[in-house]
């Protein structure tokens, strides 16, 4: 039997997100939230809360793209707002089964899906 109330035993490393503007990247993703580990000329590291990684690997070729992972927020309406506020570019908020979601460009022009929460004990995350 699952214990429900007990913190997985696994979770996601590292995600990769290719960039062709690293500087600006790093700094953006600093700004909504994420905590830097390592930086060098080609590769970039922040921490996400959980422990997850997105790894900034500099790409001066890179096609931008919807990326292959999304975040996830507490308040997703609040977030829009502040997100509005600090003029980054976001969509309007969509209604989902399980999410609301907006996107969100970051300055190397990939786009990042970010949710609504759905985890009813947050002290679980």
């Amino acid at each position: 039997m699952v214990d429900d109330n007990k913190r997985p035993d696994v979770w996601i490393g590292h995600v990769r997100m290719p960039t062709p503007k690293m500087e600006e990247s790093h700094a953006f993703m600093q700004e909504i939230g994420m905590r830097p580990i390592f930086k060098g000329e080609t590769v970039a590291v922040l921490e996400l809360r959980g422990g997850t990684h997105i790894v900034l690997a500099n790409d001066e070729n890179h096609e931008p793209a919807d990326v292959s992972f999304d975040l996830m927020v507490e308040d997703l309406a609040e977030t829009h707002a502040q997100y509005q506020e600090r003029g980054y570019q976001v969509t309007e908020i969509e209604k989902g089964r399980i999410h609301d979601s907006f996107y969100l460009t970051e300055p190397g022009g990939n786009r990042i899906v970010v949710n609504s929460t759905h985890v009813p004990d947050h002290s679980l995350v």
